[in-house]
């Protein structure tokens, strides 16, 4: 069983991964440096060679992929919450949980985030805050579908955060019983 951390660029998904794995003493996996490191460059440039369909077909491979390790927190990338299978495989395959943002906040923090301006791509014409609010009217009920937990990230530290998803889901995680549990008496 793995935690999946949903939600839009700059919700703190991979600095929140950090304290959650340590409470739990699990490994941490971000799905965008695995798809940058499988291509061998940024995903802008892959959106600029292969467009926003070849980068979520690359997307939901490495992500299907990343459904087969246990014991571990993903960080998944913003858009990941698009593709149906993907959706499918990570309540399949562990807890789900949403750090929702406002799009001032996500826009603050991209903004303020050299590397993201770099090499995340814009996804509309528009840009910027309009972006962010025409991707969060989209994705807000797909963020919803998908998450166990919902969590409000926009003034709780990563560690209050992490705290927040040990605390709803620690018997689960920890107490993991059946038959392919490895920790199983079963």
């Amino acid at each position: 069983m793995n935690v999946y951390l949903i939600g839009y660029r700059g919700s703190g998904k991979t600095s929140v991964a950090k304290p959650l794995a340590e409470l739990l003493g699990w490994e941490t996996i971000d799905s965008d440096n695995e798809i940058e490191a499988l291509a061998g460059t940024t995903i802008s440039e892959i959106f600029a060679s292969e467009g926003e369909s070849g980068f979520r077909k690359l997307e939901a491979a490495v992500i299907e992929g990343i459904c087969m390790l246990d014991s571990t927190i993903v960080s998944l990338g913003g858009g990941a919450i698009l593709d149906t299978r993907t959706r499918k495989r990570i309540r399949e395959t562990g807890k789900v949980a949403w750090l929702q943002i406002a799009a001032d906040t996500a826009h603050h923090r991209i903004t303020g985030d050299k590397k993201s301006a770099d090499q995340r791509p814009d996804l509309t014409q528009s840009g910027g805050i309009r972006e962010i609010e025409q991707m969060l009217e989209i994705r807000t009920p797909i963020y919803q579908s998908c998450a166990e937990l919902t969590l409000d990230a926009n003034k709780a530290s990563p560690e209050q955060l992490a705290t927040r998803i040990f605390d709803h889901f620690e018997s689960e995680l920890l107490h993991r019983g059946g038959p392919h549990n490895p920790t199983s008496s079963g």
